[in-house]
């Protein structure tokens, strides 16, 4: 690692917890606790069921190993936001033959104080062995449309596109770009969170030496028109802080040191986003424009992003955000894009009191499945779009988790959890070609990207392109037994050309628990029902330790590859997927038993008809 990588991820690691504002102003009420709380034993695991309450963004989870106490919050294995958005919730962190009890508690939002307390249930985690886990898919009852949560994605900043041969012999510009084509083809991506539009590297604002200010927006025209070209739009993220507005320029952050503190000149602040705004409507014209979004500023509740405080931020939003609206009332603007979803019930006591124009609710978190934010909005009688604009199983670039197989049904269960709630889920990022704390000085370093430096396809990147080959008919499922809904959960579509697709997983928030544990293995009985034709083509995809897990094709000590080693992984980077044959409905049904690994995902496709005509099955290649 480079000296300057050095420094830079050192003081990320001593600043980073640190809030620049306090979290909550400490006057919302919680909801009343939820009724009907259920403890279910399991083997591996406790599966808790409660009512869900109205005006909850989410629920906190206390666990004691005794009747008496102390109870004690669950975080699992660290979380930003521990709390859940729903029931059911698996508790894995247990030991069979002890008993635990548990108490849960409403929370109005993610950083607001939980309220009372439910009355507590216990039970014993189960020795032995799980029976299986019963699945019903019904294809004739439609559920509704899938919404495709997912077509906006995270990277780092696009000015990346530019970027040389790095030192160990990777393209980054060429292999960005190809990244990002990618996420559009297989993914369904169109939609770009960019970082750092206003970073010096741009060149954006300078102070002339005549004290005038001087505006060249060129080198952003340019970056756009290549995101444009790929069908991509942006999302203008507006940070970091000119060198030449900022109030403090030596206040950085990353080793390319982006600028944190507030502008010297609140209406030069004004000034510059508003003639961005205009400049960028009279160059792609505003029908282009008002499909973007404006994001003002990232994370400002944590110090090492923003050195002012929230009162601060505010005047930077409302500043920002009538500079914008001045341009054309159709332009959208956004935030406080927050980490760990904080400030979002005070920032929208803030918008609601101030009239200040909100039209999407940012914010972020890493760890657990979102939190219910419409609720926060719906408190304040306000009307706005929810943009999770960072989301991952991780919060940490080099951490544990980023490339094995334990975020793959993870992504599955926040996606499936987030229909109808939000508008944009973005995974925080598409590329390993990420430079904040220093770029990986090996192939697979555990980057945050769902595709690695190279562009293979990690196992998370497998679950989203699973999500976007779904149908766009929701139809019903409903699971029993052993870890139904808790570990093992289901999602299943019915295509306009009448194919079925039928997706299970099996996992766990628990992070401790990333490299598998067999207690939590399950077999699944799957029955489809409804089938209205006499046979179809069935196969059956895999993504878990052993399939479509890229890392598992090479050596661990690999550091980079050898171009004959290139040529094998490239040759390996497909998904898993077996044909099963012809299957023939019998009274509309057909049966499977199927094993089901945690972490792990499955995937039945059933396309209606039989061989083809030269007498061989059709096979659709995953590659």
């Amino acid at each position: 690692m480079r000296h300057d990588d050095s420094i830079a991820r050192q003081d990320w690691e001593r600043r980073t917890g640190r809030r620049s504002g306090a979290s909550a102003d400490g006057t919302v009420v919680a909801p009343k606790p939820p009724g009907g709380l259920e403890a279910h034993p399991g083997v591996g695991h406790v599966t808790l069921t409660w009512d869900l309450v109205p005006a909850a963004s989410g629920y906190a989870i206390y666990r004691a190993e005794s009747p008496d106490g102390p109870f004690e919050l669950l975080r699992h294995g660290g979380a930003d936001v521990p709390a859940v958005p729903d029931p059911p919730f698996a508790d894995t962190d247990v030991t069979a033959g002890r008993t635990y009890w548990y108490e849960v508690a409403t929370a109005a939002g993610p950083d607001a104080t939980p309220g009372e307390r439910s009355e507590e249930v216990s039970a014993r985690a189960i020795e032995g062995r799980a029976l299986p886990v019963e699945a019903r898919v019904d294809v004739g009852a439609t559920k509704g449309r899938l919404d495709r949560v997912w077509r906006m994605v995270g990277s780092e900043r696009l000015s990346q596109l530019d970027e040389p041969v790095d030192r160990f012999g990777n393209d980054i510009g060429a292999e960005f770009a190809q990244a990002l084509a990618h996420g559009h083809a297989e993914l369904g991506v169109t939609t770009v969170r960019a970082h750092a539009i206003l970073h010096d590297d741009l060149e954006v604002f300078k102070i002339a030496p005549d004290g005038q200010p001087r505006y060249d927006f060129s080198r952003v025209d340019s970056i756009l028109d290549r995101l444009l070209a790929m069908g991509l739009r942006p999302v203008i993220e507006l940070s970091f802080m000119p060198r030449d507005l900022a109030s403090d320029p030596s206040r950085t952050v990353f080793g390319y040191r982006g600028i944190v503190s507030p502008p010297r000149d609140w209406d030069q602040w004004g000034e510059l986003v508003g003639r961005l705004a205009a400049h960028l409507v009279g160059r792609f014209g505003l029908a282009e424009v008002a499909e973007w979004g404006f994001e003002v500023w990232n994370e400002p509740n944590l110090e090492v992003f923003w050195t002012g405080t929230k009162a601060d931020y505010y005047r930077l939003y409302d500043t920002a955000v009538r500079a914008i609206k001045a341009v054309d009332g159709s332009l959208r603007v956004g935030g406080p894009a927050t980490a760990a979803a904080e400030w979002l019930d005070d920032f929208a006591s803030h918008v609601a009191g101030s009239g200040v124009p909100l039209d999407f609710l940012s914010t972020h978190t890493y760890g657990n499945v979102p939190i219910d934010a419409l609720a926060i909005l719906q408190r304040h009688g306000l009307t706005a779009e929810v943009w999770w604009t960072e989301w991952g199983i991780s919060p940490t670039h080099f951490g544990d988790l980023n490339d094995g197989a334990f975020g793959a049904p993870f992504i599955l269960r926040g996606l499936k959890a987030a229909q109808g709630r939000v508008t944009a889920l973005s995974y925080w990022v598409i590329s390993d070609h990420f430079e904040e704390l220093g770029r990986g000085e090996r192939l697979f370093h555990n980057g945050f990207g769902l595709l690695t430096v190279g562009n293979l396809r990690k196992p998370r990147y497998w679950a989203v392109r699973l999500a976007a080959e779904l149908g766009d008919h929701v139809v019903h499922t409903e699971a029993s037994g052993d870890g139904a809904g808790g570990l093992v959960e289901l999602w299943a579509t019915r295509a306009s050309d009448g194919r079925i697709d039928v997706l299970a997983w099996n996992s766990t928030l628990n992070a401790a628990k990333h490299g598998g544990d067999q207690l939590l293995d399950r077999t699944v009985q799957l029955r489809v029902e409804g089938l209205a034709n006499p046979e179809y083509r069935a196969s059956l995809a895999r993504v878990d330790q052993s399939h479509s897990n890229i890392t598992a094709r090479c050596a661990p000590d690999l550091v980079w590859p050898s171009p004959e080693e290139w040529v094998t992984l490239r040759a390996a980077d497909h998904l898993h997927q077996e044909e099963l044959g012809i299957l023939h409905p019998v009274e509309g049904q057909v049966a499977l038993t199927i094993d089901l690994p945690m972490p792990g995902i499955i995937r039945l496709r059933l396309v209606p008809g039989g061989p083809t005509d030269d007498g061989t099955q059709q096979h659709q290649e995953m590659s």
